[in-house]
């Protein structure tokens, strides 16, 4: 049964190559995915890499946990399945509050012309 990590802390110039060669040192390696920013294909500073077995995925993170990686600790820990959400931040209905926040929320109130 494959295992998969979470790597964390990770230098913005660490690879998927060189996570895949790390990590190999620990057993084989299934998959690395190197997570990045959408439109800027910039590290987000994390990965998934997925261990062949759970044994092997044990080994890993006695190994790399808190190794110096590109001048970076690494955080290694077994991976949590994702967490559903709840479809983004959208709202029906407008909610929109729209207009400039005043900071005395009576001024003008009694100042009104007619």
């Amino acid at each position: 049964m494959e295992a998969k990590l979470y790597v964390g802390n990770l230098s913005y110039n660490t690879t998927e190559d060189n996570l895949r060669e790390l990590f190999m040192q620990a057993g084989g390696v299934v998959s690395v995915a190197l997570i990045k920013e959408p439109g800027t294909n910039r590290s987000k500073g994390f990965a998934f890499v997925e261990m062949s077995s759970q044994a092997e995925a044990q080994k890993a993170i006695s190994m790399f946990n808190g190794y110096s990686l590109d001048e970076r600790q690494l955080n290694v820990n077994v991976a949590r399945p994702r967490e559903e959400r709840g479809g983004g931040g959208f709202r029906p209905g407008g909610g929109g509050r729209g207009g400039p926040r005043r900071d005395n929320r009576n001024s003008g109130r009694n100042n009104r012309r007619y």
